[in-house]
């Protein structure tokens, strides 16, 4: 029996969103000032900027020219991602979009930071003092923040997530608009990295606002092969503003 695989996976990560722009690319707020505009938001709340709108729409219009409609379109529920879907979808003409079954799935959220989410660093190494030694050494795949998720964590559903995919939506075409680290995880279970090679990628393979992977399926492999990695279009159209990698 063939191989069911969808024929093409296209992720994305969500646009620019305000606690982007207000972390800026931290592990946690700089300070109380940096924190003020997106303190008290929960996480499934937060919203893209003007400038992620434009990321998802310059991105739409690639996807379309590069990919075509799809079959199915996810997104994690959240409202960065949801709003991301909506302005990539823009570049359709109603006719294909109407064509599109748009779901969303929580296997796609974004980790769960704990207690942390709104800390900033000051505030994380008072409550939490053996926190950075404990993460140094069990390191960035396995690492819990108190009270939140691991990265091994998210990849069980994002590993149910994939099965439905194979189960359901075998030789279609599906877009998943998700978050930067859950993005990472799909890449180290369609790719099969290990936990080390996840902990290694980290930084040398970052993950932009509105980057573009995308998988095509090989009938003698087997299974999906990636086609593109993190492509970022919207940063060859002028003016696009600062990839955000956090």
């Amino acid at each position: 029996m063939p191989a069911q695989r969808p024929a093409c996976l296209v992720l994305v990560r969500h646009a620019q969103s305000a606690r982007n722009v207000a972390k800026k690319g931290n592990a946690f707020f700089l300070d109380d000032e940096s924190r003020k505009a997106v303190q008290g938001i929960a996480d499934h709340h937060v919203p893209i900027t003007d400038d992620g709108r434009r990321q998802a729409e310059v991105t739409g219009r690639a996807l379309r020219a590069e990919f075509g409609a799809f079959d199915y379109v996810y997104h994690s529920g959240y409202r960065r991602t949801q709003e991301t879907a909506e302005h990539l979808l823009a570049a359709y003409t109603p006719q294909e979009r109407e064509s599109m079954r748009v779901r969303h799935h929580l296997f796609l959220r974004e980790r769960d930071a704990g207690w942390t989410y709104d800390m900033t660093t000051a505030e994380a190494g008072a409550a939490f003092p053996w926190l950075q030694g404990y993460w140094d050494t069990f390191g960035r795949f396995f690492a819990r923040p108190p009270g939140g998720e691991s990265f091994a964590d998210v990849a069980e559903r994002v590993y149910l997530f994939l099965g439905m995919l194979f189960r359901d939506r075998a030789q279609q075409r599906v877009l998943v608009v998700s978050h930067g680290g859950t993005l990472r995880v799909f890449r180290h279970l369609l790719e099969r990295w290990t936990p080390d090679e996840f902990v290694a990628r980290w930084d040398t393979e970052p993950v932009a606002n509105c980057a573009v992977t995308s998988y095509t399926f090989d009938p003698d492999a087997g299974r999906l092969l990636i086609r593109t990695l993190n492509a970022v279009h919207w940063q060859r159209v002028a003016g696009g503003g600062e990839a955000q990698t956090a």
